[in-house]
């Protein structure tokens, strides 16, 4: 990713902000619907302290930046929600489960533009900076979209399905999150280790295309 250390703590910093922010607009798509839960606990905060848990939003993306990894992932605590406070039963899941992702790619779009206009400039640093910003937020908008559980896309999926696809699906995920830590990581980690390959190529793609660099 960077052989600079001070561009890999920079992406690391990076990467845990887009992270919280990620879920802080889950919490803001729930409330907005009608649940106050996340509201009610401290959650709709940029504060790092009510958003950060220690493996998923420092050790792992530490070691995907300065191990050059292909993708780049991590979590935080999730942000509660009750998906029966919702005012929109139908559809109100979908809609929580796209916004973080949504945020993360907003972001990606506004920093791939900053980047294409510093360096019109000839600002190299600072387009740098927005390039890497813009690279992490279209990694994670993207692998939050894979559609297996605990990512989002499982659950924009799981509600946009008909009633009774949506319970099968939700019934697999309850299997999941009942079995032992171990074996979501072994999910997760086949999946990545799989594609993770066509995933980089794919947002480099679109990585070019929104920054030309």
């Amino acid at each position: 990713m960077a052989s600079d250390p001070s561009l890999s703590i920079f992406v690391i910093v990076i990467l845990i902000l887009s992270i919280i922010m990620h879920e802080v607009a889950h919490g803001y798509a729930a409330f907005m619907l009608g649940d106050p839960t996340a509201k009610n606990q401290g959650r709709l905060t940029l504060n790092p302290l009510a958003h950060i848990d220690l493996f998923g939003s420092i050790l792992v993306p530490a070691i995907l930046v300065l191990g050059n990894a292909g993708v780049l992932f991590g979590w935080a605590k999730p942000v509660p929600y009750n998906p029966y406070n919702l005012r929109n039963q139908r559809w109100g899941e979908a809609i929580v489960g796209i916004a973080g992702v949504a945020t993360n790619l907003v972001l990606a779009l506004l920093f791939a533009l900053i980047t294409r206009v510093a360096l019109m400039q000839g600002d190299i640093l600072f387009g740098t900076l927005a390039s890497m910003i813009a690279l992490v937020n279209l990694s994670l908008g993207f692998f939050n979209l894979i559609p297996i559980p605990p990512l989002d896309g499982y659950t924009v999926l799981r509600g946009i399905l008909p009633p009774r696809a949506s319970m099968a699906f939700r019934a697999w995920e309850q299997r999941i999150y009942g079995s032992n830590l171990l074996t979501r990581f072994i999910i997760l980690f086949v999946f990545v280790y799989l594609f993770s390959t066509p995933f980089y190529i794919f947002i480099q793609y679109l990585f070019h295309i929104l920054t030309g660099v």
